[in-house]
């Protein structure tokens, strides 16, 4: 049996899939381990996983402040400083840390989020078979490809990071050239040709997680469609008038949908029909969903598409663009615009992903053919090959 150490960033979204990915992997008798923030980590992964600690803080800005000045930025600002302000400063930070699980744990293969740069780092420096965590698919099609000086930009920071440590000659430290887990499907990605062999489209790793949190399911109206509000975890403290909105929008349809927000209790005021909630058990509230209106997060996107659930797309900065334009691309949800939607024309987006059953059935399309990629079992089966 071989040792896998699973390497993520502070970011919920992309602990989540690797989640289930360990779970088979330990399934099989191997042995498995996380490296990175035990906060996060800690919140997402069942007890009994093993975690090495990578809590260093980067100097300077707090993490918490950097994300928080982030979330006002939009388009190649954002991406600039997401990278220059963030990525870089995390990757140095967490190199230490990476280091010392790896001589604790003598890992044969490492699976890294693509965000992790510090476990490409360390991999290629110990010389361990590694693979890489695309817990989004938008950087495997052509969203940069009208940047190319951005795109530019990006590869010298990548490479002037890697000559900091002397680990030889530059490649991109976001994919591995051995193998690109894309939890996703070529059908929702489309891209325009041949992705290489290396690049797997194992579809959303879905399975146990931590016990979510209580959720009044008897709420619930049988007779009324049932509409999930969601900005994820990052964005959230930044949508009060996507919220407000979305509550108008709700609130106009309230002999026929319940709303379910997850969002900043304290500062919503909902109508009758609508329940706030900082949390959900999302996986567990998918199958009693109608439809999904969120910012095109992808973990978000697949899980509802995997649940043959349409969405509302409003997306906001980053990936999320490319995610939504593959969303209506399938024809399996409608795109607003997170900043200028009002009330009549969300009403309107949500009551056609409702009433017109080829968005549905674009999504149930795209929840196949994520059952045909495999999942966890499909991932656990290609990493085992590195070994």
């Amino acid at each position: 049996m071989a040792r896998f150490l699973i390497v993520v960033p502070p970011l919920t979204g992309h602990i989540l899939p690797t989640v289930a990915v360990g779970a088979e992997l330990s399934a099989r008798g191997h042995e498995v381990a996380w490296a990175g923030n035990s906060t996060y980590l800690g919140g997402v992964l069942p007890p009994d996983c093993r975690v090495f600690a990578v809590d260093d803080e980067f100097p300077g800005e707090p993490l918490a402040s950097r994300l928080e000045r982030w979330r006002g930025l939009r388009s190649a600002t954002a991406f600039r400083f997401f990278w220059e302000d963030f990525l870089i400063p995390l990757a140095h930070s967490m190199v230490p840390g990476i280091r010392a699980a790896v001589d604790a744990f003598d890992p044969e293969v490492m699976l890294v989020d693509q965000q992790a740069l510090a476990g490409a780092l360390i991999a290629r420096e110990r010389g361990i078979a590694w693979a890489t965590s695309a817990t989004t698919t938008a950087e495997l099609g052509d969203q940069y490809e009208t940047m190319p000086k951005l795109t530019d930009w990006l590869h010298e920071q990548t490479a002037q990071l890697q000559r900091t440590y002397g680990v030889g000659e530059p490649v991109d430290l976001r994919f591995s050239d051995a193998l690109v887990l894309a939890f996703s499907s070529e059908a929702l990605l489309a891209p325009p040709e041949p992705l290489g062999e290396h690049i797997a489209f194992v579809g959303p790793a879905l399975g146990p997680r931590k016990p979510g949190p209580a959720f009044d399911w008897a709420w619930l109206d049988p007779q009324r469609a049932h509409v999930l509000v969601s900005l994820g975890t990052v964005n959230q403290d930044s949508g009060d008038r996507f919220f407000a909105v979305a509550l108008e929008a709700l609130g106009s349809l309230a002999d026929t949908v319940q709303g379910i927000v997850v969002g900043p209790v304290d500062r919503l005021d909902p109508p009758a029909n609508v329940l706030v909630v900082d949390r959900v058990p999302q996986l567990e509230l998918l199958p009693q969903l109608d439809a999904v209106l969120c910012h095109g997060g992808h973990n978000t996107t697949c899980e509802a598409l995997a649940h043959r659930v349409p969405l509302v797309v409003a997306p906001i900065r980053d990936d999320q663009p490319a995610v939504a334009s593959q969303v209506t691309a399938a024809g399996a949800g409608i795109r607003v615009k997170f900043g200028r939607v009002n009330a009549a024309e969300l009403r309107e987006a949500i009551v056609a992903v409702l009433t017109d059953p080829t968005y549905r059935d674009a999504a149930a399309v795209i929840a196949a053919s994520f059952e045909a990629a495999g999942g966890a079992k499909a991932a656990a089966d290609r990493l085992e090959k590195l070994t």
